[in-house]
C-alpha cells in the first residue's frame, strides 16, 4: 500500500517490488523505514537499509527495488520538492544557478545526523500528514531543504536546476541507457528534444526507429548475459523488459529459441 499525501509519502510493500517505469521526475528526500532499497543509475548502484537516507535528482533515470526484511515489511517516508517551492526559496536567496551539476542520480546524505533527526520526527506526525494538513507539510518541505543546505550548500546547485534538459548527444546516450525502461517521450526529453525530433535524429544516427532499435539492443545483451550463464528470470527486469512473458516471447522470436535453451 502507499498513501500519497500532497508532498510527504509514507509507503509499505509487503513483497519485492520494483518501479515501473524508470525515470525520476521530481527531487525527492527519502529515509528507510525498514527493509532494503537498491538504486541504480546505470554507473552506481547502492543497497540503503534501515536509517539510511538519500536524496534522488528529478529527470534522472534510475531503477528502483525495494525488498521487505526478514522481520519486517519494507517501509519509507519520502519528501518530494516541486519547482515552484524551489523556485520560490532560490528567489528568496537571489540565488543564481552556475554551470550545470554532472553528479549521480542519488546521493547518500545517511551520516548527516540532523537529517535522520528530522525524519524520524516526521513519523510522529504521521496521522496529521495523512489527514492532509497543507500548512504543515509546506512547513516540513522547507524544514528539510533547510537542513540540507546547511548540511551541504553545493545541494542548493542540484536542486534549484529546475530548467529543462538541453541537447546532449543522442548516440551516446542512449548507448548508456538502452537498459532503462521508459517510454520514448522520456528519453527524448532527456536528450533535449521533442518526440518527433528525437525519432528524426534517432534515424539519421542509428538508420532504424527507436522501438526496434532498443528491443535489439536489449536481446542482444540478453543474449550474450545467457551465453555466459546467466538465467533469463534474473536479467529481463535490468534489460529494460517489463516481464518476463514479453521478455521471452522476443527473444524466441528475434533468435528462433527460448532463452532457457542458452542458459547453462
Amino acid at each position: 500500500m502507499s498513501e500519497n499525501i500532497d508532498y510527504i509519502n509514507y509507503s509499505c510493500y509487503f513483497t519485492v517490488f520494483r518501479e515501473g517505469e524508470q525515470f525520476v521526475s521530481y527531487n525527492a528526500l527519502s529515509m528507510v523505514i525498514s527493509g532494503e532499497m537498491e538504486l541504480n543509475d546505470g554507473v552506481h548502484r547502492k543497497m540503503f537499509r534501515s536509517g539510511d537516507i538519500y536524496l534522488v535528482r528529478k529527470n534522472q533515470l534510475l531503477k528502483f527495488l525495494k525488498k521487505p526484511g526478514e522481520e519486517a515489511e519494507f517501509k519509507s517516508l519520502s519528501i518530494r520538492f516541486d519547482d515552484e517551492l524551489l523556485k520560490e526559496m532560490s528567489t528568496e536567496e537571489h540565488f543564481v544557478l552556475p554551470e550545470r551539476s554532472k553528479t549521480s542520480a542519488f546521493t547518500d546524505v545517511s551520516e548527516v545526523k540532523h537529517l535522520k533527526y528530522f525524519m524520524e520526527s516526521l513519523l510522529q506526525y504521521q496521522d496529521l500528514l495523512e489527514n492532509k494538513s497543507p500548512e504543515l507539510a509546506l512547513l516540513k518541505q522547507k524544514e528539510a531543504l533547510f537542513l540540507l543546505f546547511g548540511h551541504d550548500p553545493s545541494l542548493k546547485n542540484i536542486l534549484y536546476d529546475i530548467s529543462d534538459p538541453y541537447k546532449i548527444d543522442l548516440e551516446g546516450f542512449m548507448q548508456k541507457n538502452y537498459h532503462f525502461n521508459v517510454k520514448l517521450d522520456r528519453f527524448a526529453y532527456l536528450t533535449g528534444r521533442s518526440l518527433a525530433t528525437f525519432k528524426r535524429d534517432f534515424e539519421k544516427i542509428f538508420g532504424t526507429a527507436p522501438r526496434k532499435w532498443l528491443l535489439e539492443k536489449r536481446l542482444q545483451e540478453a543474449r550474450y548475459l545467457l551465453e555466459k550463464g546467466k538465467k533469463a528470470t534474473d536479467i529481463y527486469l535490468d534489460l529494460g523488459f517489463e516481464d518476463l512473458s514479453h521478455f521471452s516471447f522476443a527473444f524466441k522470436k528475434q533468435y528462433g529459441l527460448p532463452p532457457s535453451r542458452l542458459s547453462i
